[in-house]
């Protein structure tokens, strides 16, 4: 078997302690041995990066982003270094870096920022003098010289990107489940694990409450057409791969490859907004001044006075209070109503790339959830996606009805 450039990257909860840490770094060797080249990419260890952030709290309630970022990245750098000594202790070569050493070049926007440039040059000698690359995934260096950091799920947009940089052969994502699956195998004991997700779909999936990975590394892996497997820390299965679609596997594209749910949501009405053009701009463009993602959105006519509207949106239930806030604000200046808001609610998706070509999947969703007696409150589309907002209570069941109905636990479901 030909030699490989391979890039590892390895979640907190596969580090989390020294015994993971052993594993992990045997693991390593194992693919060193066998002829392949191994840059790793590791987050912090468990809970690190959340203990730093309550330590900061503690300290001062509201920091400056800089030394949030300064902080925040000193886990992954603590991971780095011991995974490293743990596979020096194994007897092999290996080197930990941090990402000034990394040459990782970001913008300058601190705690989400963006990978501009990598230059490779260090990793790639260590490489070739026969060691191990050890990088502290999550984090980047700006214009400035400051640490800065990549927002949620860091570490994957990491490894991704330095596949990129070095022309790695594939990806390698560990995380302590086995790949992917038709559905959360907590709320649905017969989810099966998924061969193969198309980067369209997997996009969807990660943006729709699948937790495996974050869509911003997804989004560059297809960009550079980077091969990703997902798979397990604790065992030597495959896992899952993320691949681009091509003509050669049409036929085996799934009419629904997954069901997912994500309880993180909040729903947001802002009652009687004048019926007149460059209202919806207007509010939707100030809360994207506040940073605020928007997801569903859904308009109606008032039922109190004849030219209002009702619009009804959806965010992560995380921005709620900042929402609420900025949406009081400017629906007085719009000389609108008032907003109703709740966080009791979760959103039910079904994806996969077959539902272009196929009639009637969204009414075989609705009618799954009619027959358990839930009701659907907002309705959102895509070629590969349908959405529903549902009561959050309702959720696992609303998976499961949906699971069953398309019968994604069975292995004849893969091929439409």
């Amino acid at each position: 078997m030909s030699q490989q450039l391979v890039v590892m990257k390895f979640g907190g909860s596969s580090v989390a302690n020294p015994e993971r840490m052993g594993n992990v770094a045997r693991r390593i060797i194992e693919k060193k041995r066998a002829g392949d080249k191994c840059v790793v990419v590791v987050s912090a260890m468990g809970d690190t990066t959340d203990d730093l952030i309550e330590l900061s709290q503690k300290i001062n309630p509201d920091p400056r982003a800089r030394e949030m970022d300064l902080l925040m990245s000193a886990g992954e750098q603590i991971s780095s270094a011991l995974l490293a000594m743990a596979i020096q202790a194994e007897g092999e070569k290996a080197s930990a870096f941090f990402a000034p050493q990394l040459g990782i070049r970001t913008d300058s926007t601190h705690t989400k920022a963006r990978i501009l440039d990598i230059d490779g040059t260090r990793l790639k000698k260590e490489l070739e003098n026969g060691s191990i690359a050890v990088c502290a995934g999550f984090q980047g260096l700006n214009a400035e010289n400051d640490i800065t950091t990549l927002g949620r799920g860091g570490s994957d947009t990491t490894a991704v990107a330095l596949a990129v940089a070095l022309n790695a052969d594939v990806c390698e994502v560990y995380t302590d489940v086995d790949g992917i699956y038709t559905a959360d195998p907590r709320v649905v004991p017969d989810a099966r694990k998924i061969d193969r997700v198309y980067f369209d779909e997997m996009l969807e999936l990660a943006s729709l409450g699948a937790k495996v990975m974050m869509n911003r590394s997804i989004e560059v892996a297809k960009k550079y057409n980077v091969t990703l497997h997902v798979r397990s820390s604790l065992n030597g299965n495959v896992g899952s791969l993320i691949i681009k679609e091509d003509e050669d596997t049409m036929m085996e594209r799934p009419i629904v490859r997954a069901v997912a749910a994500d309880k993180d949501q909040a729903r947001i009405t802002a009652i009687d907004l004048p019926d007149v053009p460059g209202v919806a701009g207007r509010l939707f463009g100030s809360l994207a001044e506040a940073n605020i993602n928007v997801d569903m959105i859904v308009q109606s006519s008032s039922e109190m006075e004849i030219g209002k509207n009702d619009i009804s949106f959806t965010v992560s239930s995380t921005d709620l209070k900042r929402t609420v806030e900025r949406m009081k604000s400017i629906i007085r200046e719009l000389g609108g109503g008032n907003v109703v808001f709740g966080d009791d609610v979760a959103k039910v998706s079904i994806v996969g790339v077959g539902m272009r070509s196929h009639a009637g999947v969204a009414a075989k969703m609705f009618q799954s959830l009619a027959d358990a007696k839930i009701n659907i409150e907002m309705i959102s589309t895509s070629e590969i996606k349908v959405s529903c907002i549902i009561n959050r209570a309702q959720a696992d069941e609303a998976v499961r009805r949906i699971h069953a109905s398309f019968e994604l636990g069975q292995p004849a479901a893969a091929v439409a």
